[in-house]
């Protein structure tokens, strides 16, 4: 399988990457920041996204329904030193469609990977959602025991558990990223920042008052820009480090603030009605609290978030304008 445009060039100067996923939300900015490292990109998606920005070169594949043959030729194509796994099912998806993107792909992927020689560096984009729910106010570190409550968690597991298997097996030379909620330019709307700017958007172009509904006021989540994922996933990139490394934004933010954040920056008429949850009870698989502890990603990998919760939102606001892109 040849990609769009020319055969595979010898590479750039940071090597050749592939990005499964790479027309996605954090695909895109993950080909970016390798692009501009100096990497040769092929970004792999089921379609072409309708602005490919700095996301190189393209080939079309729907990972989810491909052959592990196809995936031998993918790779053989471009003859990759780095493959990155950002693709996956999240929101909208059957448990069964969840299945084929968040496992068979990874299992397949790491078979089409057995026995290549130099081995690429694989980085799997794993989710925090992999851990379950955690005591109130806790620090999530990666030797915290994964016990996911979701389908979403679940498969993700399944997923890093291939990964790390066949790296402990010499057949990969693999890490996984466990990465938080992820927020910025282009979330996309199904995504509760992406609704809730598209919420706001309405509001702003009729004039009339967006009703933001949140759960209890007590909730938080653990909020990563995109972009400093992809500095994550460039981090890992250029290092040999193995095993499973948190990135988060090193803040837990309530879910009500980061509604009432976005409001203002939009300007937009807008209201916040909380939910309750019946008699204080929780009534989320993924709980009430999300923070990571991200030491070991500064520590193995040089890395810490450097954009500020108001920059990332900010960001979302402004790439929702006339469809422009913050990149």
């Amino acid at each position: 399988m040849r990609p769009v445009g020319e055969p595979a060039p010898a590479g750039g100067d940071a090597g050749r990457a592939l990005v499964l996923g790479g027309t996605g939300f954090v695909g895109r900015q993950v080909c970016a920041r390798l692009a501009a490292l100096g990497h040769d990109v092929l970004a792999v998606g089921r379609t072409r996204p309708p602005r490919t920005g700095r996301a190189g070169r393209f080939a079309a594949l729907d990972l989810a329904a491909a052959t592990p043959d196809a995936l031998v030729a993918l790779l053989r194509a471009h003859r990759p030193t780095v493959v990155v796994n950002a693709a996956g099912g999240v929101w909208n998806v059957d448990a069964e469609q969840m299945v084929r993107s968040n496992v068979t792909v990874v299992e397949r992927l790491v078979a089409a990977l057995g026995g290549w020689e130099p081995r690429p560096r694989l980085i799997q984009l794993g989710s925090a959602h992999e851990y379950g729910p955690v005591p109130y106010g806790s620090l999530v570190d990666e030797e915290t025991p994964p016990d996911p409550r979701t389908d979403y968690g679940r498969t993700k597991l399944r997923g890093t558990t291939c990964v790390l298997d066949a790296t402990r097996a010499g057949v990969v030379d693999g890490i996984v990223l466990r990465i938080s909620n992820v927020l910025g330019p282009d979330a996309p709307a199904t995504s509760l920042p992406g609704a809730t700017v598209a919420r706001l958007r309405t509001a702003a172009e009729t004039g009339r008052t967006a009703v933001l509904r949140t759960g209890p006021a007590q909730v938080y989540r653990d909020f990563v820009d995109v972009r400093d994922v992809a500095d994550g996933v460039a981090a890992a990139a250029a290092c040999g480090v193995g095993g499973v490394v948190n990135l988060g934004g090193g803040t837990a933010v309530a879910v009500r603030s980061l509604m009432e954040q976005l409001a203002r920056i939009s300007g937009a008429p807008a209201r916040v009605v909380v939910d309750a949850c019946p008699g204080g009870q929780i009534v989320r698989a993924s709980g009430d609290w999300q923070l990571l502890d991200i030491t070991a990603a500064g520590r193995l990998l040089d890395w810490t978030p450097g954009r500020r919760l108001t920059e990332s939102l900010r960001s979302l606001w402004e790439s929702t304008e006339r469809g422009v892109r913050v990149g």
